[in-house]
């Protein structure tokens, strides 16, 4: 019996990898695009079916740089690769080099793609074009050096306007890396801000002449610009991505430069014509003016203009009077109040009160003690004489009550005698705070001060003293002596 081949997975899955790489090193199929998934390495994998079978691809991130159009579920394509086997799931795939769509070309497939993102993106939104300047002074050309197309554009320029100034950015407009000098003269042009319009341009070709307008960073390089963009490429009926972004699409190179800027006959025409459209609007404007005058001159009001005047004019006289008619009786007024308070404030003699109060305080005091020294000296001798008689009659009981009764009562006399000292100390303590606040050198406290004459009478008026005069000045801390040397009313 013949002994047996034992397969372990993995050497199952290299045997058969080996066997499809070395039968199919290349192959071509065509098929339907699904389950499109790219990976953020850069990697694309997807399915490619038909109507009875599918197979798993793969195409590596260099493979991807060279596609011209982007992969999409749904996408008839035809694919260029070799098969191979995936030997840590045991599936079989085909590694894509290259991938191009059915019946589309790429270029023209990936310009379709392009046109529908950036125009959901809003890049081709006329809100978003900016108005072209009336007289540019500074036109910039984006175009390569030696093309036909700065030649026509500098040749209509200078038929049409020659005195403009322009400026060339030199670029390449085909090729590799044409789409990255575009860009960078566009964002050259827009650091500076040295032009006020922009031409981008270039003479007619194939689609693949004309691909570095069709890239997706000059579009949106284009979108970007602060600076108006004028696009001429190719011929009247060649279209790029960059024409629908730019804010006006031109035909051709020298299309774009009669767009710019206008021929000097078309200015002066416009000139005449709006020194016309003047002319008659201020015409008809003097036309209506002179009639409302007219109107004005025969109105009744216009007439009686000046009577009018003079009327207001003497209210407002008679308004002026009697508003200072009546500031001077609030000033009066108030003029009498201040002097009253001064002189009852003046007459009020706290001194004299307070001391009054102090002796009066101060011989009830002494009456209450004299009181309290003959009832304790009245107490004391009836004591002695109930002493005396009890101790005669031996009645021990009864001296014991009537000593302990008059204990009682003297002290029940201190207590009271306490509490109506302890009451007339608060009153006359509440006086004095009172006599302390109603002072008037309290007030000397706040800047106040008290004048003296010479004989030390209180000054209240300056009619009391002359020119010269010796005076005193009290306050709040200390005296000054001083004279007279001016004197002033003031109201």
């Amino acid at each position: 019996m013949p002994r047996r081949r034992l397969w372990t997975v993995s050497e199952l899955n290299e045997k058969v990898r080996s066997l499809l790489e070395g039968a199919l090193e290349e192959v071509w199929v065509e098929g339907e695009i699904s389950n499109f998934r790219p990976a953020q390495s850069g990697h694309l994998y997807f399915t490619l079916k038909d109507a009875r079978s599918q197979l798993r691809c793969v195409c590596f991130r260099d493979q991807v740089r060279g596609l011209k159009f982007r992969p999409e579920d749904g996408l008839h394509v035809t694919v260029r690769g070799s098969l191979g086997v995936y030997a840590a799931r045991g599936e079989y795939q085909i590694y894509v080099a290259t991938l191009e769509p059915v019946g589309l070309g790429a270029l023209q497939l990936a310009f379709e793609q392009l046109k529908e993102r950036l125009n959901k993106e809003g890049l081709f939104d006329p809100a978003c074009k900016k108005p072209l300047p009336a007289v540019p002074r500074r036109i910039g050309v984006i175009t390569s050096p030696t093309g036909a197309a700065i030649r026509d554009i500098l040749h209509v320029l200078a038929r049409r306007f020659a005195s403009a100034h322009v400026q060339l950015y030199p670029v390449k407009v085909q090729g590799d890396g044409a789409a990255r000098e575009i860009v960078e003269a566009l964002r050259y042009f827009n650091i500076w801000e040295s032009v006020d319009v922009l031409i981008v341009a270039r003479g007619g070709g194939s689609l693949e002449d004309l691909w570095a307008f069709n890239e997706e960073i000059v579009a949106r390089a284009i979108s970007d610009s602060r600076i108006p963009v004028i696009t001429g490429v190719g011929h009247e009926t060649d279209f790029t991505i960059a024409d629908f972004v730019a804010d006006v699409r031109a035909p051709t190179p020298s299309a774009a430069a009669e767009m710019v800027i206008r021929t000097r006959q078309d200015f002066e025409k416009q000139i005449a014509e709006a020194r016309r459209c003047l002319v008659r609007r201020m015409q008809y404007l003097l036309s209506e003016w002179r009639h409302q005058v007219r109107d004005l001159q025969t109105h009744r009001g216009f007439r009686r203009s000046e009577i009018l005047i003079r009327q207001r004019r003497q209210q407002v006289d008679e308004y002026s009077t009697a508003l200072a008619r009546n500031l001077r009786r609030r000033l009066d007024g108030s003029r009498h109040r201040l002097t009253s308070a001064r002189s009852s404030v003046a007459a009020f003699d706290l001194r004299g009160r307070a001391r009054a109060w102090r002796a009066k305080l101060e011989r009830q005091s002494a009456g209450l003690r004299v009181a309290l020294d003959r009832a304790v000296v009245v107490k004391r001798r009836r004591l002695n004489s109930a002493q005396m008689h009890f101790a005669s009659l031996d009645l021990r009981g009864r001296v014991g009550k009537l000593r302990r009764q008059l204990e009682r009562g003297a002290g029940e006399l201190a207590v009271r005698m306490d509490r109506l000292l302890v009451g007339k100390r608060r009153r006359w303590e509440g006086c004095d705070l009172k006599l302390r606040e109603r002072s008037p050198y309290e007030l000397l406290k706040r800047g106040y001060a008290i004048v003296y004459d010479a004989a030390g009478k209180v000054v209240r008026s300056v009619d009391e003293v002359a020119v010269g005069d010796a005076i005193g000045v009290r306050l709040a801390q200390g005296e000054i002596d001083a004279t007279v040397r001016d004197k002033k009313n003031v109201s």
